[in-house]
């Protein structure tokens, strides 16, 4: 018996680094698994293969259509799908490289998530773990683009939180950092290794997304490095107003 039998469960960049671990975990777990990638995986990865671009709005209402029609519903969506920019001076930055990493990075995560939360609503609530980064937590000057988007999925992350916990949908951001992949690229893992520096097997990740999607924390930063446990990262909260009368009050949460 697995932790995730009966299960359906939706992986965007499923074709290969963190993604296709995830996937091959999810499955021995016993879950139906849905295969997002532009690339084709593995053969005989996933029940359900979709290839679409996840930074296309209009795509995803007719992806999760397929799902719920052909696997009977979705209970868990992991958006994972990400690229860099490989630019660390602002003044060279293209517009290309901008709207490449915007896509995949932010758009595919809000659009994800908009898509995906109807569909687990309906059945009786479920997760949702998107890929941030350490990049996401602390500055990362090599790409500053790359490390504005990855801020932005923790942001998106800590804020649903309240209002998804009333459907019973967990929500949660694991931050990885250097991890083999070809995201990396093979020159740069292998200086790293020549250096001495540990890099972070994927299936290491994908443990730790299998921690977040059974689990009943939300809102949660999940920091990964070689060789730890994931470790929720602490945010420390901001000076509050000094104004007489109201020293240290907060804003009244607004309606939802």
């Amino acid at each position: 018996m697995g932790v995730l039998d009966g299960k359906v469960a939706l992986v965007t960049g499923g074709a290969s680094g963190i993604g296709a671990a995830t996937v091959e975990l999810f499955a021995e777990e016993g879950a139906k698994t849905v295969v997002v990638d532009l690339q084709e995986p593995s053969q005989g990865a996933g029940d359900l293969v979709l290839s679409f671009d996840v930074g296309d709005s209009g795509a995803w209402a007719g992806a999760i259509d397929r799902v719920e029609r052909e696997l009977g519903g979705l209970d868990v969506a992991y958006m994972n799908a990400g690229v860099t920019t490989g630019e660390a001076a602002i003044d060279k930055l293209t517009d290309a490289q901008y709207r490449r990493i915007m896509g995949p990075n932010v758009d595919g995560v809000v659009f994800g998530f908009r898509a995906c939360v109807p569909a687990i609503e309906r059945r009786g609530g479920g997760a949702l773990v998107a890929t941030a980064s350490l990049a996401g937590l602390i500055a990362f000057p090599p790409d500053p683009v790359y490390t504005l988007t990855k801020h932005a999925v923790v942001g998106l992350v800590r804020s649903l939180a309240p209002q998804l916990e009333a459907k019973r949908i967990t929500v949660i951001a694991v931050c990885p950092g250097i991890t083999e992949t070809p995201l990396v690229g093979a020159d740069a893992a292998a200086r790293l290794k020549e250096a001495g520096f540990p890099l972070i097997p994927p299936r290491q990740i994908a443990e730790a997304v299998l921690m977040c999607a059974t689990g009943t924390e939300t809102g949660q930063s999940y920091a990964c490095q070689p060789g730890r446990q994931p470790e929720p990262f602490h945010f420390s909260g901001v000076p509050g107003p000094r104004v007489p009368g109201a020293e240290g009050m907060r804003p009244p949460l607004m309606p939802t």
